[in-house]
């Protein structure tokens, strides 16, 4: 948010000029209660002085089921008169509002949104935390999914997914394989995961907080997690045939690559294409490429989401 004078803007600034702002007067690509929210909530902030007061930031976070979250970020703590502004603020815009300052946060209403999915006729409902990641484009979201279940078809084996977020692909995939083993390093993401599991009755899904590293060295019988303790049944006993992934930017690290050599399927999913890339090159010694998909999740950037299936080659 951008102030000068009584005037009060969002702006942008261009890769690598954080000297020359941007006013956004609209953003059309953006989803439709963002889009229709941001200027009422730019004249009510405005004209709010207690909202505006070394206010630095908004995100917004809408899906398909209709709901909107707006977190406004500041350079101040926030008291009971800011809690009273935004509880007027969430009722005008019929949204949730969040407050956060340094070592703070402010929660009107909730803190979280829940999207609604439809694959194939059938809905999945996902509660999505404040800050955690989300796929960005529920409309395109869909269209991964659907991908994703039609390459895989029904498999009689289970199923081992890293980085499994809030279990976006975690629960239409459930009904594809006998059991799922999925994990996510964020504590936030995983309750919220465990939440999505049990609210659609899946049964077959365990969820761990490990990250990718930690799931490799428990796979590999380097150490043992007591955060695996709860399972079902002790790890050794799942028969993984297929992992999936969607790793950050960085891509896979070395370890998780070699833990994937010894899969006969990988489902991976990907938001930077150059690491992908560097990824498929040691993959390509023990896997070939079975399909390959691109989803515009970003229009308008250079930013890419891809979708590629690989099998273990025969030897």
């Amino acid at each position: 948010m951008w102030h000068e004078g009584d005037a009060l803007n969002y702006v942008m600034f261009p890769p690598g000029e954080p000297r020359n702002p941007q006013v956004i007067e609209d953003f059309p690509i953006a989803g439709p209660r963002i889009t229709t929210a941001m200027e009422p909530l730019r004249h009510y902030l405005q004209d709010s002085a207690e909202l505006r007061r070394k206010l630095f930031q908004v995100e917004f976070l809408s899906t398909l089921s209709g709901e909107l979250m707006i977190t406004l970020i500041y350079h101040r703590p926030l008291d009971d008169m800011w809690t009273d502004a935004a509880e007027t603020l969430s009722q005008t815009l019929s949204c949730s509002i969040i407050g956060r300052s340094r070592k703070q946060k402010l929660v009107v209403n909730k803190d979280w949104v829940e999207e609604a999915i439809e694959v194939d006729g059938q809905l999945y409902r996902y509660r999505q935390p404040e800050q955690c990641f989300t796929q960005p484009n529920g409309m395109i979201n869909q269209k991964m999914i659907a991908w994703l279940l039609k390459e895989t078809g029904q498999d009689d084996s289970d199923l081992l997914e890293l980085y499994c977020g809030v279990g976006n692909f975690t629960l239409p995939l459930s009904q594809q394989f006998r059991n799922v083993l999925a994990t996510e390093l964020s504590k936030t993401a995983t309750e919220a995961a465990r939440w999505n599991a049990e609210h659609h009755h899946a049964n077959n899904i365990e969820l761990a907080r490990l990250s990718a590293e930690e799931m490799t060295a428990a796979m590999a019988q380097e150490r043992p997690f007591r955060r695996l303790a709860h399972l079902k049944q002790p790890l050794e006993d799942y028969q993984f045939g297929t992992l999936m992934v969607d790793p950050p930017r960085a891509g896979l690290d070395e370890a998780t690559l070699r833990l994937a050599a010894g899969f006969d399927r990988i489902l991976y999913i990907s938001c930077n294409p150059e690491t992908l890339q560097l990824n498929l090159g040691t993959l390509n010694h023990t896997h070939s490429i079975q399909s390959l998909a691109f989803f515009d999740q970003f229009p308008y950037t250079p930013h890419l989401e891809s979708g590629v299936v690989l099998t273990r080659r025969k030897i």
